[in-house]
């Protein structure tokens, strides 16, 4: 497929690093709370690590706020019938490994919210296919390589869509259709769209 030529371009990148510095600035107060939010009622560590596929399937660790108890990720076979996404992927939203306020700031997109640090080191974007975990990834065939030719992103088509854990097809169709787009005014709008999307599940 051809993708937009805006994702390789300088632009692009100083838009990631200027408007993260900005978000930042901006949020440091609410990540403060969700902080200690999460110390008080979960205890440490804060922060949740994961091995991700990223550009050019270059592993890096994503960061997220923790929504989890300590190890549950080796856990998940267990949950794994209950899964709500379509398989090789996995999305329980009444997932019982959930502690504190870990479901709420799954629910509300909060716990993405670390994934701005990543974006600073470079190796994420705003705009891009949601990275996915190593062992979902080796599950894909070759059709889905389009994905890594680019930063993977916080936000994409997929993220605001109704239909994003319907069917594997659907999520491969809307990654497709975020990178033949592109743009500083396309990435404002799905960011403000992402937003509202969220806005409403706080």
């Amino acid at each position: 497929m051809e993708i937009h030529p805006y994702y390789y371009s300088l632009e692009k990148r100083l838009f990631d690093v200027v408007l993260a510095i900005f978000v930042l600035i901006i949020l440091f107060p609410i990540l403060l709370m969700i902080t200690l939010l999460i110390m008080i009622g979960m205890g440490w560590p804060v922060f949740y690590l994961q091995k991700r596929v990223g550009k050019d399937k270059k592993v890096f660790e994503i960061i997220k706020f923790r929504t989890m108890y300590v190890g549950a990720q080796k856990n998940q076979w267990r949950y794994r019938q209950h899964n709500q996404a379509p398989e090789p992927m996995y999305k329980n939203w009444d997932d019982p490994r959930f502690v504190g306020i870990g479901k709420w700031l799954a629910k509300t997109g909060l716990d993405e919210l670390p994934q701005l640090i990543n974006i600073l080191k470079g190796e994420m974007s705003f705009i891009g296919p949601r990275p996915l975990p190593i062992q979902e990834v080796g599950k894909l065939d070759k059709t889905w390589n389009f994905r890594y030719l680019v930063r993977q992103g916080v936000f994409s088509e997929w993220s605001t869509s109704l239909k994003k854990y319907l069917t594997l097809q659907d999520w491969k169709k809307l990654e497709e259709k975020t990178l033949r787009r592109g743009g500083l005014g396309y990435e404002v709008k799905t960011i403000v769209a992402t937003f509202k999307t969220l806005l409403l599940k706080i």
